[in-house]
């Protein structure tokens, strides 16, 4: 059984905690649930967007027109002893405790990012010197279009930074399901990242327990807690520039750092370039601002609206331009 709830406030079900409301909400825990809202979607010509736990959206004031479907299928198993396979609705951070309880390691680098396993392919997420492509087998996604769950493998999922097939026109239209992750047993833990590095100092060889709690804590410490603060983490995507462009920037700042990328440009923290360069950290325009130790995470202070955090953003973003020449992009989907 399901319900449709119409003219559904979507602002309680965003880590933003702001968003206007839907014309119609449909929740739904298996994939029997989620054809009939294709279906229903179809028959009244209705446009469609899924939402996981909305931990990465930015909803405008105005709602959406159309059917919001909020993917709740759930179940964790391991058909083979290195595969986790789970459905869309199971809450990120769990699974990646289950995995290192088990100890199988290739997410712990992973802990404590807010979200939805179902949004793990779509964003492509990482942190600390890990991305979830690399340890992707495959992905189940619902077609509205045959009506039918499709299997892909890692290759068909076109992952890229913080982008997928799952986010680009031909295959924007997919509604994951369910998603296996090849992990490795004893596996040597990464702590390559800077700040796992320096939280490791003098310790050799920490356990994936013990790599798992390193990432708790040291987010815990940089980013807003999403129980007491609206925000939807690392708004913008760190800038991928030119070597050439790169060291011309580092004739104006010298310390600006930045780690290479598999074809010989330049990953920028924007983080540094909005504490440093445009001297940012902790900027608050009435009820939006950047995070105190953290100016990635955009936050509402508690009544913002979407306009605010778009002002913001476009503010924010013309002075990265102005002082940089950088023109950065949203990490945070926008949905009108």
């Amino acid at each position: 059984m399901f319900s449709i709830n119409s003219n559904e406030r979507l602002a309680p079900y965003t880590s933003f905690r702001i968003g206007g409301p839907a014309s119609f909400l449909i929740e739904a825990d298996s994939e029997d649930v989620l054809k009939v809202a294709v279906e229903y979607a179809h028959h009244k010509i209705l446009p469609i967007f899924v939402l996981g736990e909305g931990s990465n959206v930015l909803i405008s004031d105005e709602g959406f027109k159309g059917l919001v479907i909020q993917v709740n299928i759930r179940g964790v198993e391991f058909p083979e002893p290195n595969l986790l396979v789970a459905g869309a609705g199971e809450h990120w951070d769990d699974v990646v405790a289950m995995a290192v309880a088990k100890n199988l390691s290739g997410i712990e680098n992973l802990s404590y990012i807010p979200g939805s396993v179902g949004a793990t392919p779509v964003q492509n997420i990482g942190a600390y010197g890990t991305e979830i492509k690399e340890v992707i087998e495959w992905v189940e996604a619902f077609d509205p279009k045959t009506m039918s769950v499709r299997r892909l493998t890692n290759a068909e999922c076109r992952f890229g930074y913080r982008n997928s097939l799952f986010k680009s026109g031909d295959g924007k239209h997919l509604i994951v399901v369910r998603v296996a992750f090849r992990l490795k047993e004893n596996g040597a833990p990464n702590i390559s990242y800077k700040d796992l590095a320096l939280y490791f100092s003098g310790k050799h060889n920490p356990t994936i327990t013990e790599v798992r709690q390193a990432v708790i804590d040291i987010r815990k410490k940089k980013l807003p807690d999403i129980k007491e603060v609206g925000t939807a983490g690392s708004f913008f995507k760190n800038p991928i520039i030119s070597r050439d462009a790169y060291t011309a920037l580092l004739k104006k700042y010298p310390d600006m750092p930045s780690f290479p990328t598999n074809d010989g440009k330049k990953k920028i923290p924007l983080a540094w370039i909005l504490d440093k360069v445009c001297n940012l950290n902790g900027y608050r325009e009435g009820n939006v601002g950047l995070y105190k130790t953290q100016p990635l995470a955009l936050v509402n202070f508690g009544n913002g609206t979407a306009n605010e955090i778009k002002n913001l953003a476009e503010k924010i973003s013309n002075q990265v331009k102005e002082k940089t020449g950088i023109e950065i992009e949203w990490e945070v989907v926008a949905v009108n």
